[in-house]
């Protein structure tokens, strides 16, 4: 039995990561946990799945939990992640990181840090610190095991292949809930209608990255980090069925490429139960389908382009990009800022950034906090 830690249970990769457990009782146990503000379904799950150790968002949730659950050990706050991530340290437990943002960061490195192997969804990570993590990875002999639909198919296409027998690797977009519009038509788009996502049940923060197709672009930069490969053997195409997640071109000329529904739990056991398949009904019926692949425009969607430019750059520059990405959805899902303006405040603070010399963990953190700060002050009026 596989023991588990789960950062993000109430989002909707962990609720899914629990159904995965639930439905599997006898291949996983629940260990520790971390729960946000919907403190019913925090009680819920710790009922049903019976966690030693729960991380609540803040003290107040933690008070309010250990009084009505005395037996459970509790910390909350991001000091507490890295507690629950680092939980039983000497114990082969597999954390299944499913943060939204850049609150994932600290418990991942924390956790390979220790030797534990990490089941990864929280996109940030690898985006803003690619370059630490997985080295650290590799130097401690652990594994980052990926659970977004797109890096799922490629990490299964390239099992028992050569990286040198690799010519590209095509990541596959839905378009998002936009992808009809033209250009002209984003100016008055509302968070309503970026959220009603065609094909994927998602949170609202990706929702609304997937509509900017800026998700797309972290896909590339986190695929350059666990593949080892520059992005400029990385393509993107949109294929509207979500059918395909990713294809893999060899040098042959040979594709190899993952066909599934659109369902997150596949990915998520394969990354929980790898290198075993556990049987899943996902109904995909080949009959009558028809596969669709288009272009994806730079011009139609400039944060795609940007994310290549600040990916061959480096350093600095993706926790930039992150960061300002993080504030500006923030502020769109509370009606502060309009659509197009995500774009617009990206773009400025991308071009004005400029490298750092000393490069690590400790800058990556204050930059993304320094970052967030400024845009949410100047255009929401927080912090």
């Amino acid at each position: 039995m596989k023991k588990l830690i789960i950062l993000g249970s109430c989002g909707s990769i962990g609720t899914q990561t629990l159904d995965c457990v639930r439905n599997n009782p006898s291949l996983f146990s629940v260990v520790a946990i971390s729960i946000g503000r919907d403190l019913e379904l925090a009680s819920n799950i710790i009922e049903e799945f019976k966690p030693e150790f729960v991380c609540c968002r803040t003290k107040e949730a933690m008070d309010i939990l250990k009084n009505k659950y005395p037996n459970v050990l509790f910390t909350y706050g991001d000091d507490g992640l890295v507690e629950v991530s680092c939980y039983k340290k000497d114990e082969d437990l597999l954390l299944v990181q499913a943060l939204v943002g850049s609150s994932g960061l600290k418990p991942t490195y924390e956790a390979l840090n220790i030797k534990r192997n990490v089941c990864l969804a929280n996109k940030e990570t690898l985006v803003t610190a690619g370059e630490i993590i997985m080295p650290l990875a590799r130097a401690n002999g652990c594994y980052v095991y990926p659970i977004d639909s797109e890096h799922s198919a490629i990490w299964q296409c390239l099992d028992h292949e050569k990286k040198n027998d690799i010519k590209r690797l095509i990541i596959t977009a839905s378009g998002g809930a936009l992808r009809d519009l033209k250009r002209e038509e984003l100016s008055d788009v509302t968070k309503e209608v970026a959220l009603k996502h065609p094909n994927w049940k998602m949170g609202a923060k990706i929702t609304i990255d997937s509509a900017t197709m800026i998700n797309k672009g972290f896909e590339v930069i986190e695929a350059s980090h666990l593949f080892n490969l520059p992005v400029d053997k990385i393509d993107t195409i949109l294929h509207k069925q979500s059918i395909v997640h990713s294809i893999v071109e060899f040098n042959d000329g040979a594709m190899k490429a993952e066909l599934a529904t659109s369902d997150m739990r596949i990915p998520i056991l394969y990354a929980l139960s790898y290198p075993d398949r556990i049987p899943y009904d996902s109904n995909l019926n080949l009959v009558g389908l028809n596969l669709t692949f288009e272009e994806l425009s730079f011009e139609r969607y400039p944060l795609l382009k940007l994310a290549y430019d600040v990916a061959k750059k480096g350093n600095i520059y993706p926790t930039v990009f992150n960061a300002s990405n993080e504030a500006c959805v923030e502020l769109f899902l509370n009606d502060k800022i309009k659509f197009l303006d995500i774009e617009n405040i990206i773009f400025d603070y991308v071009n004005s950034c400029e490298e750092v010399s000393d490069f690590n963990l400790d800058t990556i953190i204050l930059t993304d906090k320094r970052i967030k700060d400024e845009i949410l002050t100047k255009y929401g009026g927080k912090r």
